[in-house]
């Protein structure tokens, strides 16, 4: 298969994959802590990946490791608790649309440090989305007064985790095998995950239907929501440039949406108009 047609799969995959993350996470909490679910999340994903690539490890270069455990913090171990965290008390559609912030925060980051050109239209773009967001999580703080949207900016510094991660990828480990990295991401993170878990008390709750429950949709969420998503990412980023990449994120709202439109969850019309002006600003902002 051509690569101008295996990148838009990719990047369809991508966007059904972690568009259905949120409502997994929100399900994840019903039965479970933030701290329990973020840590399931990445043993779940740890594990499957060991079974299906521990041979690849060895592919890693060994002076390539240091960036493999800085891409685990910040492409899996932070984000994974500042999401469970954030919808804890906000609804699992404004948690994706935030998310879409990642591709325009990748270029912020790129230009800051990372030696990436930018054109007008580009700055345009990030004072655009950067109002959008302000304008989504105030209309939003207004319309829900029972759910505290300061929780909201867990997304938003979980966007630019995950756009120094792209980055890093792409500056760093192209050369490395995607197996390759997500394996050795979530082998850097098995001890701290299982220490946290252990810490929580998950052991003693087991027992309870609840945490069952909800233990059943962090396994999905852990294979598919974050290994298998993982290894389609970074391949992904080796094929393309970081911002495309990272432009899955402009998918995963109405995927979101969707699922939390049959879960009960409404958006008002002005969180509309800040999700729309988020996206306008993304647009402008990958424009070449």
């Amino acid at each position: 298969m051509e690569s101008k047609q295996l990148k838009w799969i990719l990047l369809a995959m991508l966007s059904l994959i972690w568009g259905s993350s949120f409502i997994l996470i929100k399900r994840g909490l019903v039965g479970l802590s933030p701290l329990q679910l973020g840590s399931l999340r990445m043993l779940f994903a740890a594990s499957f990946l060991v079974i299906v690539g521990f041979k690849k490890i060895a592919l890693i270069p060994l002076g390539k490791w240091k960036y493999i455990a800085l891409t685990a913090l910040m492409g899996t171990f932070i984000p994974a608790f500042l999401f469970a965290l954030a919808q804890s008390e906000i609804d699992s559609s404004i948690s994706a649309v935030l998310n879409s912030l990642t591709p325009l925060n990748t270029l912020i980051l790129g230009i800051l440090f990372f030696g990436m050109t930018f054109q007008r239209s580009q700055l345009v773009g990030v004072l655009i989305g950067l109002l959008g967001s302000s304008v989504l999580i105030l209309s939003g703080a207004a319309h829900h007064p029972e759910q505290n949207y300061f929780y909201a900016l867990f997304v938003v510094v979980a966007t630019f985790c995950y756009a120094t991660n792209v980055n890093l990828i792409k500056k760093y480990l192209s050369d490395v095998n995607p197996i390759s990295i997500t394996v050795g991401n979530f082998l850097v993170m098995v001890i701290p995950a299982l220490i946290i878990l252990i810490s929580t008390g998950f052991f003693g709750e087991l027992h309870k239907p609840d945490v069952q429950h909800s233990v059943m949709f962090i396994a999905i969420l852990g294979i598919v929501g974050t290994g298998i998503a993982n290894i389609l990412f970074f391949k992904l980023i080796q094929m393309t440039t970081p911002v495309f990449a990272s432009s899955s994120a402009y998918l995963f709202p109405i995927v979101a949406i969707f699922w939390g439109f049959l879960d009960g969850e409404t958006l008002t019309f002005v969180q509309i108009v800040g999700a729309g002006v988020i996206l306008l600003g993304i647009y402008l902002s990958s424009k070449k």
